[in-house]
């Protein structure tokens, strides 16, 4: 298995893919568990892909992995985006391009997150000029196609897509939902209640708790030098 770097492990993390932790916790949070569900999967395609380009991460199969980070961040999964980013810089399934690398850090910082903000800093510092010329150009064609404008609408499309779904299924259902977590065939019971949280179904609410997940940096996760993280309308006056 390849050896994750901080912010892989990071972003894998926050699937919450992690089964021993999951095993451990005896009521464990209903977000963690409903990501393993491969029924929540097919409509939040964010998560279906960012799980596969793990998975083809920690199995060394770096080409593919970038390309199904790809597909993740056409569906506003900043998450992903900064994985590509990371991707682009250490030449990992694809020539190094610290130009591209920093367009694709630009956009996973989009909304502000700190974490991302800092890396994006230390990409641009390290830019020769010609470099950072290259880097605001590609940027332009980059937000065209993965920015939130444009990716935010193709993930409530499928969300609620799988909402209208998903009505008749919970009306009267008091059960339990048994979903499979990936990589350790162990399954988990998810009271239906929980696995049907409008924070997943509905789209506005899901992406709060996206910005939940992210808003908050994780000591120690991204090792970036010395850096200032700067706010996010300081890059746009680059552009």
């Amino acid at each position: 298995m390849k050896q994750l770097h901080p912010i892989v492990a990071a972003i894998a993390l926050s699937i919450g893919a992690c089964a021993a932790a999951q095993a451990a916790n005896s009521a464990p949070d209903p977000a963690h568990v409903a990501a393993a569900s491969e029924g929540f999967l097919q409509y939040h395609p964010d998560l279906r892909w960012r799980k596969e380009g793990l998975g083809h991460y920690e199995d060394g199969r770096l080409d593919l992995a970038l390309e199904a980070l790809k597909r993740s961040a056409r569906y506003a999964d900043k998450g992903s985006q900064a994985l590509v980013a990371e991707m682009y810089w250490k030449g990992e399934g694809t020539p190094v391009d610290r130009a591209a690398a920093y367009a694709w850090m630009d956009l996973a910082a989009e909304r502000g997150y700190k974490d991302f903000l800092a890396v994006r800093e230390h990409y641009w510092s390290e830019l020769s000029p010609e470099e950072q010329k290259r880097a605001l150009q590609i940027g332009q064609q980059v937000y065209a196609d993965y920015g939130d404008e444009v990716a935010k609408p193709r993930l409530e499309k499928t969300i609620n897509k799988g909402r209208r779904g998903t009505t008749g299924s919970r009306t009267g259902f008091k059960g339990a939902l048994t979903v499979l977590l990936p990589g350790n065939g162990n399954w988990i019971s998810l009271d239906a209640e929980q696995y049907y949280s409008d924070k997943f179904w509905q789209p506005e609410q899901y992406f709060e708790w996206q910005d939940q997940l992210w808003q908050e940096p994780y000591r120690g996760r991204v090792e970036v030098g010395a850096v200032t993280t700067e706010d996010a309308s300081e890059s746009s006056a680059r552009e």
